[in-house]
């Protein structure tokens, strides 16, 4: 129904941004990742999601089509809420989160609010493949293949690779990303912080 909202920002407060469109206020639940990237007064752009319950309709909202992506891919595990999602969204940004699920880091999950072992355990059982695979969902929560490769994680490189396609880049710009980094000597989150710092430099 909604792709994304672009407007004023009206008001912000935890969990939630109001964007001002035309004179109408959507209030749309987000993650304190996208929070960060909006400021009171000034324009703001968020990519959407409507959630219909029977007692309610709910809209959420992300500052990249890739958190958007994380969050569908989230509310697709069973168990898993808006809510939930928002919250593990909430204590990592896009690019660790998926690293943490593909290298199966519950850690990294359980120190998101309300997040137990449990919960993080099934997000790494469920999304791992499809991560890893760099499958991402569409508006109509199909999954299909983000860059039409399989990507295996064996090692750094390929791991590296996944998270990046997981963040809805193509393989031809994450290679050109990961040229002249240091595969060997860097931790993986690392060399994908690196890779990241050229893209948006791009």
């Amino acid at each position: 129904m909604f792709y994304y909202l672009s407007g004023t920002v009206a008001h912000i407060e935890p969990y939630l941004a109001v964007i001002d469109c035309g004179g109408v206020g959507f209030a749309c639940r987000t993650t304190s990742y996208t929070l960060s990237a909006l400021k009171k007064g000034n324009k703001g752009k968020l990519f959407t999601y409507l959630n219909v319950r029977e007692d309610a309709m709910e809209l959420y909202g992300f500052a990249t089509q890739e958190e958007l992506n994380l969050f569908q891919h989230l509310i697709s595990v069973s168990g898993v809420g808006p809510k939930a999602a928002l919250s593990i969204l909430s204590a990592s940004t896009p690019a660790n989160l998926a690293l943490s699920i593909i290298t199966g880091d519950e850690k990294a999950l359980t120190c998101a609010q309300g997040i137990g072992k449990k919960i993080a355990q099934r997000v790494i059982l469920e999304l791992k493949d499809k991560l890893a695979k760099g499958q991402t969902i569409s508006a109509k929560g199909e999954a299909y293949g983000g860059t039409g490769i399989t990507v295996i994680p064996e090692n750094k490189l390929s791991e590296a690779s996944a998270a990046l396609a997981v963040l809805g880049y193509s393989q031809g710009e994450i290679n050109l990303a990961l040229k002249g980094i240091d595969l060997d000597s860097l931790a993986l989150e690392e060399i994908i912080k690196q890779a990241l710092k050229k893209m948006m430099k791009g």
